[in-house]
């Protein structure tokens, strides 16, 4: 073998060994089902080689060797590295022997491969059809019913790109028809959110509830009654020294509705704002007649007509959050899914039956929301089973979960339906605030309005 780039095939082979140039065969060439270099001859991927002993009859260039050289009754296989499709001009696995390619010299030109095309299985229990019969009488009912559909089929939420899916959301929950939506009360409801413990969540559920609501075509009103003024900053509010609060109302009398202001953006959707005069009204209720029922009076004096009116309280059991819940009909309390969230639910289910047995006979709790839920713990998985086996239909379906989006929204002076719509923490609030609204239809809250 001559190193020249082509290999010494006896059959092209000339005279004294010398490849001949009928038929050259690039060492370079390689077609999918050749044998590579060095590699063991595959008879049925070339035309096989004739019997010895009737090859010496025929002088070299006489023509291609007899049919009847050729193997007989061999079944027809096929080599299962040999990939299905075939280039141009490149071998078949079953050649027509003693046909070239009149183009490219001692190349076999590629026929249909018979034994290449594998058979189709077809099940056992199928009949034997004609070719021309539709493939729904072909396997039976199952592919003659509409009603069936195949795996490979995308269903409406695979074809739906999460982009697509969070956009849908985000429409709903934005509601731009300005229709109701969620049904509302027939009178109006007073809910004050309260837990004495800090950072569970409170001002966030107030914020995202009132505006959830106010988007779908309730009349809403926030009470901010926390002297930090979260519930302002979230609703993009004003409340910096000198802008009358929430504490003129409770210590100078002034009108709830000359210190209620719009909030931007949301529609029927108004806010009384805190400042930071608003922590010195506890020290300076405790000389005040009536102290504990001040905001319950500014609340009935109002003019106009609300749906719901949400009061933030404070973290604590003072004077604020009594005031809060002597005005309040219903109480929402928000338990992150921690333990130390339920070692201090007690106390606060005693202070609301006290208030319930001295000023506020109507007061009751009736809803009960999770928050901060980490669904990857098992100690969140427990508080939520403890919560609900205690207080049963209290506890809302809905359970709002750790999500950063919720946590970013307030610095952009927003809440999370706002900032972000189509996120896990705004489509957690919305089913919440949903839910409270079906909630306050079929048991609806009476009030002396």
């Amino acid at each position: 073998m001559h190193d020249d780039g082509r290999y010494e095939d006896p059959r092209v082979t000339g005279p004294g060994g010398r490849p001949s140039a009928a038929d050259p065969v690039s060492r370079e060439t390689d077609y999918p089902g050749w044998p590579a270099s060095g590699e063991s001859h595959n008879p049925f991927t070339r035309p096989p080689d004739v019997d010895p002993e009737a090859r010496r009859d025929v002088p070299a260039g006489a023509g291609t060797p007899p049919t009847s050289a050729v193997p007989a009754n061999v079944p027809p296989t096929r080599d299962p590295h040999e990939p299905t499709g075939h280039p141009v001009n490149a071998p078949s696995s079953r050649p027509t022997p003693g046909h070239r390619n009149a183009a490219i010299p001692g190349r076999y030109e590629p026929q249909p491969p018979v034994s290449a095309v594998p058979q189709q299985l077809t099940p056992q229990s199928a009949p034997d059809v004609a070719a021309d019969t539709p493939p729904a009488a072909a396997y039976g009912a199952e592919a003659a019913d509409s009603t069936y559909v195949s795996g490979e089929t995308p269903t409406r939420e695979e074809d739906d790109p999460p982009l697509a899916m969070e956009a849908m959301r985000a429409v709903q929950i934005l509601n731009p028809s300005g229709e109701v939506t969620m049904p509302r009360p027939e009178r109006t409801r007073v809910m004050g959110v309260a837990n004495q413990k800090g950072g569970v969540g409170k001002t966030t559920t107030t914020v995202n509830l009132a505006v959830a609501l106010a988007l779908h075509g309730n009349r809403v009103l926030v009470v901010d009654l926390d002297p930090q003024g979260n519930a302002s900053t979230g609703l993009n509010v004003p409340h910096h020294t000198g802008v009358p609060d929430v504490y003129d109302c409770l210590i100078e009398g002034v009108p709830l509705a000359d210190v209620a202001q719009t909030v931007e953006g949301i529609p029927n959707l108004w806010c009384v704002p805190a400042t930071i005069d608003l922590a010195g009204a506890e020290i300076e209720l405790v000389s005040v007649v009536a102290r504990e029922s001040r905001l319950a009076r500014a609340i009935a004096a109002y003019p106009g007509h609300f749906d719901y009116v949400f009061i933030d309280c404070p973290p604590s059991l003072g004077l604020l959050t009594v005031n809060a819940l002597v005005a309040a009909q219903e109480v929402l309390i928000p338990i992150q899914c921690e333990y130390y969230a339920l070692e201090g639910l007690n106390q606060l289910i005693n202070n609301i039956n006290l208030v319930r047995q001295h000023l506020n006979p109507r007061l009751e709790v009736s809803t009960i929301l999770l928050t901060m839920y980490d669904r990857r713990t098992r100690l969140a998985d427990a508080v939520e089973q403890d919560v609900r086996n205690h207080f049963g239909d209290k506890v809302l379906q809905a359970v709002i979960p750790r999500n950063v989006r919720v946590s970013e929204a307030p610095s952009y002076g927003q809440s999370v339906m706002t900032y972000d719509p189509g996120s896990r923490g705004a489509t957690s609030y919305f089913e919440a605030a949903q839910e409270i609204a079906e909630r306050g239809v079929k048991e609806p809250v009476s009030r002396d309005a």
